[in-house]
């Protein structure tokens, strides 16, 4: 869409890194036709593995799903290896291309017992995310997501943004473009929020007592 157009005004959500990936050369001042809503820093990949390790301590071993062909996940994946140590957790790659990719990796990966999954934003796994969440409780992996709908469809818990949130504030921009400004006076918005949401009854089939400091951070408990 940048190649195609330099006037028409281009409003993005869900995107890591908008000024390392070209699309705009700064959060404040994005300097052409594109503005929008980012997914925050990379360093929420650290906090993913925090939450997994929060609510199954027993974990020493997590396979981070992931493609290694997108820069933003490298980016996250380099964040969880970094903290890893401190949260006595030996992290491991699980590079899924596509959804045939998914059952093997995660058969591969449960041949060592005390695991878990951190799964990583993307179309693939967002698309697939059945097939993740199935595997998951058949294996009994306790498994930390990115977004809301993961845990609604029955995965453990997520940590994340709301993609529809980002959706109604992406649509008071546009509404302020037709009404005469500039992409470029609008800055590029960082979230300021992230929900944790807990699925329960995925937890008591895991045989996973949340911690009660937990769950009185989430945002949403299903029962």
């Amino acid at each position: 869409m940048k190649r195609a157009t330099s006037t028409i005004p281009i409003v993005f959500t869900l995107i890591y890194d908008p000024v390392g990936s070209g699309f705009v050369a700064s959060l404040a001042r994005p300097g052409g036709n594109i503005t929008g809503f980012t997914l925050g820093e990379f360093s929420v990949g650290g906090k993913l593995l925090e939450v997994l390790k929060e609510v199954a301590p027993q974990v020493s071993r997590v396979a981070v799903v992931l493609n290694l062909d997108q820069p933003p996940h490298v980016a996250m994946w380099r964040a969880i290896e970094a903290i890893a140590p401190s949260v006595a957790v030996r992290p491991t790659t699980a590079d899924i291309q596509g959804p045939a990719d998914i059952e093997r990796a995660i058969e591969a990966f449960v041949r060592e017992p005390n695991g878990g999954l951190i799964v990583l934003p993307g179309p693939v796994v967002n698309i697939h995310r059945e097939l993740i969440i199935a595997a998951a409780a058949r294996h009994h992996l306790p498994t930390v997501y990115a977004y809301r709908f993961f845990v609604t469809d029955g995965g453990l818990v997520s940590y994340g943004v709301n993609p529809g949130e980002q959706s109604r504030q992406a649509a008071g921009y546009v509404d302020r473009i037709l009404k005469g400004e500039r992409p470029d006076d609008l800055p590029v918005q960082n979230p300021t929020k992230y929900e944790l949401v807990i699925n329960l009854k995925t937890a008591k089939a895991l045989g996973i007592e949340v911690p009660a400091t937990l769950l009185a951070r989430a945002d949403e408990v299903i029962e």
